[in-house]
C-alpha cells in the first residue's frame, strides 16, 4: 500500500488513543466508539466534528488493514519513530537536523549532497510513498489482450486466408470519455495519490507495488459514477475486423497480433489480440509439419509389373508418380515442392503412400489369370522370412 507523507507525519495510534501494540480488536473497538461521537449525522453543522471524524477514519483505514499497519509502523521506523522535522539543535551530537521536505523535494541547494545524490532522496523514496514531488501523476495504462477462436477450412490453413473477426473488448466509456465521472470530473484516488500503483513492504527497507485496489490502477476516482460504465471509464465494445490468417498455419496455433487487442487508457498502448486457429479435416489430404499426406490406391499389376499413376494435389493439377516394379503395399512417395507453405514461402512436399487395391469381384478371366500365377508362383512363400525371424527371436 502506498502511504503519502502527510500520512506519515501523523501519530495514527494517538488519533484513536491506542497503544503501539494494540491489537486489532483494540483498534476496532477504538474505532467505533469514536466513530459514533464524531459522525457528522450526530453533529450537524460542527465543521470540527466532522474534521476530527475523517482524521478517525484515515487512521483505522491503516491500522485496520495489517498491510498497511505494517508499512507504516516500518516506514516510521526508518525515519526516527516518526521524527520527520526534529526541531533546533537536533542537529547536535548523536541528532539529526533535515526536513522531510528534503527527501521529497530534491537534492538541497549548493549541489548533491554527501556522496553525490544530485536527485536528492526524493528519488529513492517518491516511489514507496507514492509522490515524486511533482505532485499526483497518472501513469498510461496499456490495453488488455484479447484472446479469440477462428475456424478454417484444410485449404485455407495451408494457403492463408483473410476472415472476418467480430471482437467484444473493454474501451473508453463513450458515455462519460473514459473519465468514469458523469460530469468529467473525477477525483484524485486518495490511496494511491493518482498513481495508480499502491507500495508495500518487502522488508530491508524495500517496497513492491501493485496495482491500487480502490481505484482499480486508475488513479481516479468517479465523485458522480457514470450510469452507463459505473464509475470504471470502461465500456464493453464491440467490433468487426478483418484478420489476414498467415499460409500454412497449424490446428490449435496460437497467433499474435500485436496492437489488435484493447484501446490503452490515457495514452498507453493496445494490447494484444492472440487468435487460436481451429482447421477442419479434408476428405483426402492429411498434414504432417508442412507436408502434405495422401493415400493413393494402387492395383496390383501396377505394383508388380510398375508404371505411372496419377496422384492428385490440393488446388493444384495432379502430378504423375512413376511405381518402380514391386512396389509393396504401404511404401511412401515423394512429390516435391506440393506440399504446405512454410515461413519461408516455399512449400513442403507432398507424401502419397501406396495401397494396393484388392478387388471384392473378380469375372471368370480374371479368375483364371490369378489362379495361372498362383500355379507359376507355387514354389515362394512370403512368409517364410517371418517364421524365421520368429524362431530366431
Amino acid at each position: 500500500m502506498s502511504l503519502s507523507r502527510d500520512l506519515l507525519e501523523k501519530d495514527l495510534y494517538k488519533v484513536l488513543g491506542v497503544p503501539k501494540d494494540a491489537t486489532e480488536a483494540e483498534i476496532k473497538k477504538a474505532y467505533r466508539k469514536l466513530a459514533r461521537e464524531y459522525h457528522p449525522d450526530a453533529n450537524k453543522g460542527d465543521a470540527k466534528a466532522e474534521e476530527r471524524f475523517k482524521e478517525i477514519s484515515e487512521a483505522n483505514d491503516v491500522l485496520a488493514d495489517a498491510k498497511r499497519r505494517k508499512e507504516y509502523d516500518e516506514a516510521r521506523a526508518l525515519f526516527g519513530n516518526g521524527g520527520f522535522r526534529p526541531g533546533p539543535g537536533a542537529g547536535g551530537p548523536g541528532g539529526f537536523n533535515f526536513d522531510l521536505g528534503d527527501l521529497f523535494g530534491g537534492a538541497p541547494q549548493g549541489g548533491g549532497g554527501a556522496g553525490g545524490f544530485g536527485g536528492g532522496l526524493g528519488d529513492v523514496f517518491g516511489g514507496l510513498f507514492g509522490r515524486g514531488g511533482a505532485g499526483p501523476r497518472t501513469q498510461p495504462r496499456r490495453g488488455q489482450d484479447i484472446e479469440s477462436e477462428v475456424t478454417l477450412s484444410f485449404t485455407e490453413a495451408v494457403d492463408g486466408a483473410t476472415v472476418p473477426l467480430r471482437m467484444s473488448s473493454s474501451a473508453a466509456c463513450k458515455a462519460c470519455s473514459g473519465t468514469g465521472d458523469k460530469n468529467g470530473t473525477p477525483r484524485v484516488c486518495p490511496t494511491c495519490v493518482g498513481t495508480g500503483q499502491v507500495s508495500r513492504g518487502g522488508g530491508g527497507g524495500f517496497s513492491l507495488t501493485d496495482p491500487c485496489v480502490d481505484c482499480k490502477g486508475r488513479g481516479l476516482i468517479a465523485q458522480d459514477p457514470c450510469e452507463v460504465c459505473k464509475g470504471s471509464g470502461r465500456a464493453t465494445s464491440s467490433r468487426t475486423m478483418q484478420v489476414r490468417i498467415p499460409a500454412g498455419v497449424s490446428d490449435g496455433q496460437r497467433i499474435r497480433l500485436r496492437g489488435k487487442g484493447a484501446p490503452g487508457e490515457r495514452g498507453g498502448p493496445n494490447g494484444d489480440l492472440y487468435v487460436v486457429v481451429n482447421v477442419e479435416s479434408h476428405p483426402v489430404f492429411g498434414r504432417k509439419g508442412d507436408n502434405l499426406t495422401v493415400t493413393v490406391p494402387v492395383t496390383y499389376p501396377e505394383a508388380a509389373l510398375g508404371g505411372e499413376v496419377k496422384v492428385p494435389t490440393l488446388g493444384g493439377p495432379p502430378v504423375t508418380l512413376r511405381l518402380p516394379p514391386g512396389t509393396p503395399n504401404g511404401r511412401t512417395m515423394r512429390a516435391r515442392g506440393k506440399g504446405a507453405v512454410r515461413k519461408d514461402g516455399t512449400r513442403g512436399d507432398l507424401l502419397v503412400t501406396v495401397e494396393v487395391a484388392v478387388p471384392k469381384d473378380l469375372g471368370e478371366k480374371a479368375q483364371r489369370a490369378l489362379k495361372d500365377f498362383a500355379e507359376a508362383t507355387a514354389g515362394e512363400d512370403p512368409r517364410a522370412e517371418l517364421f524365421q525371424a520368429a524362431k530366431g527371436a
